[in-house]
């Protein structure tokens, strides 16, 4: 939102500068994100007078002038612009001042042997424009030695605040002017509004053919004005809009732009001769197109709502008008539409026709119902004050909606919310003078808030209100308390995990990346998403469409992102929520990683011989079983199951298992048909692990405190190679060898895996390592045979195998 200070000071009675109005806007909530004093930065220029203009002894398109700056000395100054002549007024620009135009600063300057003592500027010189092909040439009655900012108006600085979406009342300078007298820093003006009684009922008739229960367009006012001329607006008006961003157009299309801003009342402006036949309010039908004032043709339909004539679409309602009814230099009767729109409606039509404007920002925030009426007769006053012409009676379609809700309000909630203690008077005041109505007597009272202040609903938005005028310096800060009984950290379980698995992957040369929770709907089909009950009504984006069943679509993209910009050795993970459905309990902590290329553990990259390894299943395995490691998860229980997920290449991945009903999550090579679908390229492998899904630790009771006790005796190590069918998994081997001799087997690991000559077809030999570790006494020889002895014996029973010759 900008404004000038000047047209603050159209409705704010204040002496204060510039500086104490800007602190007290961010103060208030209201924060400047910039003011822009071009007074200030032009303060060096001055008008001043060429006396003579004769031509460079040494150069054919450059002269030196005599410059008369306001003190009587004449300065010598080399110029090179093609219209510098004796007589004319310039600006002038003295050694030392900084030019924007240029981005340099003046200093006394020697022109092919010829002393120059400033400068005469340009308008594009100035920043001012674009006009490089010659210095300002004035007007004759200039002042000389005048600050030229000051003699051209530009001594009027501009504010621009950032408006919070709760705030539609501040929206206009008026709102803003209002806050600002609730602080004290002015009064804030008042002025009647105008009462435009009209001649005669206006010629148009107006019908709402919308379901009265929607309350797409509860209210409606039109009237016409007869024998208007539209020329320029004045230029005053001109000078504060484009002193906004703004275009002046012409009278009557500058009066709408001008309420919008001064009164955050939208309106919109129709040539009545350009209007056929009577006006109604409805739905768009399908098929129907406006090209609108933006000079864009729109496709409309489904709810969209817009104005209509006999010819068809004239308007879509609160957001553009069309071109075709459009006001010019040769309109002479109107139509000047004032309206109520809802909310909701406005922001979904304004997305989807992709139209940004001034008028859609306030009525999706929602516009003050009571001004519909008011705004019109203050537009129509304008018109008649810049334009001329006869005004009608207005015609009405629809009521206002009744906004008037009292809230009961403890004063005491005030302290308790805020720590504050302010008086009942001071509170009192800060109400009414932001237009809140309050009646009552005693500890409560009866608060109505204004009519322009929808965000306002209960006690603690009127602590807000109070507060925030009071202002926050006021609240004297206190440590919180320390809560009795906590002596030992609070951080729950899956907490924990997040933060150590984060630490670990890390540990293993993955960089954390953070990517959107929203994904594309095809992506989320391919990873076993995509449900209607995850689709967002209002996405950031197109393309980011539904909450992410998995972390590995957004982890695959960024890995080719990096490999489309010359980083293809990526090694990427992330810690995060996903979503099967909409449901609390469909939200989980997964914790996922990808490799690509040669990202691993050495780093990737290219290598001394060239052959760096490429990243296989293995090693996203070993990144997952490292991290649960790190996690305190027992992996003595923990299953490795051949075939992963979906999205993995059937052949090359695995699952990870506590028993078949608790799969906690999978590891792999990406499919090749998910490769294709997101324009993958190279080898890529990925692990996901579901960290809610991983079991609970068991509270063991343990007789002594402090470090794990390490056995003093020295472990035994056995190979042992078992011919088993193709079709067992080594980890079956596994884990029957470490049930065998739970309280010696130490652990297990598989070292070969081998086909060929000498197993049988259909066989193959898995050759495992099992450490026995005794904790009571040296093991025997004969000890150690019946240990093996028991081993082969359990893997034969649960595997089948037999040991190899």
């Amino acid at each position: 939102m900008k404004f000038t200070l000047s047209w603050l000071k159209d409705h704010l009675d204040t002496e204060a500068s510039l500086d104490v109005i800007a602190e007290t806007l961010t103060r208030i909530g209201l924060e400047v994100e910039g003011v822009e004093d071009k007074a200030a930065a032009l303060k060096p220029y001055v008008i001043a007078k060429v006396l003579s203009a004769e031509p460079h002894p040494n150069a054919d398109r450059l002269r030196v002038c005599s410059v008369d700056a306001g003190d009587g000395k004449p300065l010598q100054v080399v110029c090179g612009a093609p219209n510098a002549r004796a007589g004319m007024l310039s600006v002038f620009a003295p050694p030392g001042t900084y030019v924007p135009g240029r981005d340099i600063t003046l200093s006394v300057g020697n022109i092919r042997g010829v002393e120059s003592r400033g400068m005469l500027c340009s308008g594009a010189e100035l920043g001012l424009g674009d006009d490089h092909d010659g210095i300002l040439d004035l007007a004759q009655d200039a002042p000389v030695g005048t600050p030229y900012a000051l003699w051209a108006g530009l001594d009027d600085p501009v504010i621009e605040i950032n408006l919070t979406p709760n705030r539609p009342d501040c929206a206009s300078v008026l709102g803003i002017a209002r806050d600002l007298a609730a602080t004290g820093i002015g009064a804030l003006k008042s002025s009647a509004e105008p009462q435009i009684l009209g001649e005669g009922p206006c010629p148009v008739a107006v019908s709402l053919d919308v379901p009265a229960a929607s309350g797409l367009a509860p209210h409606f006012a039109l009237r016409f004005v007869r024998g208007v001329t539209n020329g320029a607006s004045p230029d005053w008006m001109q000078a504060r809009l484009r002193a906004i961003g703004l275009r002046p157009i012409n009278a009557l299309v500058d009066i709408t732009n001008y309420m919008t801003f001064d009164r955050g009342r939208p309106l919109h402006v129709f040539d009545a001769a350009k209007v056929a036949g009577d006006v109604v309010v409805r739905l768009a039908r399908a098929g129907e197109t406006l090209k609108g004032l933006d000079g864009r043709d729109h496709a409309l339909g489904g709810d969209m709502v817009v104005i209509a004539d006999d010819d068809g679409v004239e308007s879509v309602a609160g957001i553009v008008g069309g071109a075709a009814s459009g006001c010019d230099a040769a309109t002479t009767d109107v139509l000047i539409e004032s309206a109520l729109w809802n909310p909701a409606n406005i922001a979904q039509t304004g997305r989807r026709l992709g139209v940004i404007t001034d008028a859609r920002y306030r009525f999706e925030r929602g516009v003050d119902p009571a001004s519909t009426l008011t705004g019109l007769d203050r537009a129509t006053q304008l018109v008649l004050d810049l334009c001329g012409g006869t005004p009608t009676e207005a015609t009405v379609a629809g009521a206002m909606p009744e906004s008037d809700h009292a809230i009961d309000f403890p004063w005491s909630e005030v302290r308790r919310l805020a720590g504050l203690d302010l008086s009942r008077a001071e509170m009192t005041v800060t109400l009414e003078a932001l237009g809140f109505r309050v009646s009552g007597t005693g500890d409560r009272v009866k608060v109505v808030p204004p009519s322009w202040r929808p965000d306002v609903e209960g006690n603690a938005d009127l602590v807000e209100e109070i507060i925030r005028i009071a202002g926050l310096d006021r609240i004297e800060p206190k440590p919180l308390p320390p809560l009795a009984g906590i002596t030992r950290p609070t951080l729950t379980l899956i907490q924990k995990r997040t933060r150590r698995a984060k630490r670990a992957l890390a540990s293993r040369g993955l960089m954390e990346a953070v990517t959107w929770s929203f994904i594309p709907h095809d992506d989320a089909v391919l990873f076993g998403g995509g449900g209607a009950d995850l689709v967002l009504a209002n996405p950031i984006a197109s393309e980011l469409s539904d909450m992410r069943p998995s972390l590995v679509p957004g982890l695959l993209r960024a890995a080719q992102r990096n490999a489309d910009r010359g980083y293809p050795d990526a090694a990427l993970f992330e810690v995060g929520q996903c979503f099967a459905d909409d449901a609390p309990e469909g939200q989980t902590i997964r914790a996922a990683a990808v490799r690509r290329g040669s990202a691993n553990l050495a780093g990737g990259g290219r290598h001394w011989d060239g052959t760096a390894p490429t990243v296989d299943a293995f090693q996203a395995k070993a990144d997952a079983l490292a991290m649960l490691a790190a996690l305190g998860v027992p992996t003595g229980g923990l299953q490795v199951v051949a075939a992963g997920a979906d999205w993995l290449h059937p052949g090359r991945s695995g699952t990870l298992q506590f028993g078949p009903k608790n799969q906690v999550g999978h590891f792999g090579e990406v499919h090749p048909r998910v490769m294709k679908a997101l324009d993958l390229k190279g080898t890529l492998v990925a692990f996901e692990i579901v960290l809610d899904a991983i079991p609970a630790p068991k509270q063991k009771p343990t007789k002594t405190k402090g470090a794990a006790m390490l056995s003093d005796f020295q472990p035994v190590s056995r190979d042992f190679a078992f011919v088993v069918g193709r079709d067992v998994a080594a980890g079956e081997i596994v884990k029957a060898a470490a049930g065998a001799e739970r309280k010696l087997v130490a652990g297990v690991e598989v070292f070969d895996v081998y086909e060929g000559a000498g197993v049988p077809e259909g066989s193959k030999s898995v050759a495992i390592a099992v450490r026995l570790q005794p904790v009571e006494r040296t093991l025997t020889d004969a000890e150690i045979e019946a240990a093996s002895a028991r081993i082969v014996a359990e893997v034969g029973r649960k595997t089948g195998a037999t040991l190899r010759g």
